[in-house]
């Protein structure tokens, strides 16, 4: 029993693990609709890992919410996109800067506007 506790508590705890190249990258955690995205930077990367349990995610699904949580957190648009539902790699075009959130610190954010498939965010620190 103690070692299946143990196995269990080490799953919840890796479950924010990042990969090598962005583990000394500071995290920044956002709240957009159901999905919760803890999402760090490193120059013109990005990699955002879902935190929550969705029924049957795909990346299809996930993506536009991955994509919002890294433009808001990393302050630039993203040019590429690669990974699945859990893990997502960003390269940024930081060219028409847009403000970033500060880091270490956990936002919710509300989807406000939709228009031609671009979103306006509004978040606020939880």
């Amino acid at each position: 029993m103690r070692c299946m506790v143990a196995m269990a508590l080490l799953a919840v705890i890796g479950c924010d693990a990042p990969g090598p190249a962005f583990r000394h990258a500071d995290v920044t955690r956002i709240r957009i609709d159901q999905s919760v995205f803890a999402v760090r930077v490193l120059d013109l990367r990005a990699q955002a890992i879902r935190l929550n349990a969705e029924p049957a995610p795909r990346l299809a699904a996930v993506a536009p919410r991955g994509v919002m949580a890294i433009e808001k957190a990393s302050g630039c648009r993203v040019r590429r996109l690669e990974g699945d539902a859990a893990v997502m790699q960003a390269w940024l075009d930081c060219g028409g800067q847009l403000k970033p959130l500060p880091r270490d610190v956990e936002f919710e954010c509300q989807i406000d506007v939709v228009y031609d498939s671009i979103a306006d965010l509004s978040c606020a620190p939880i």
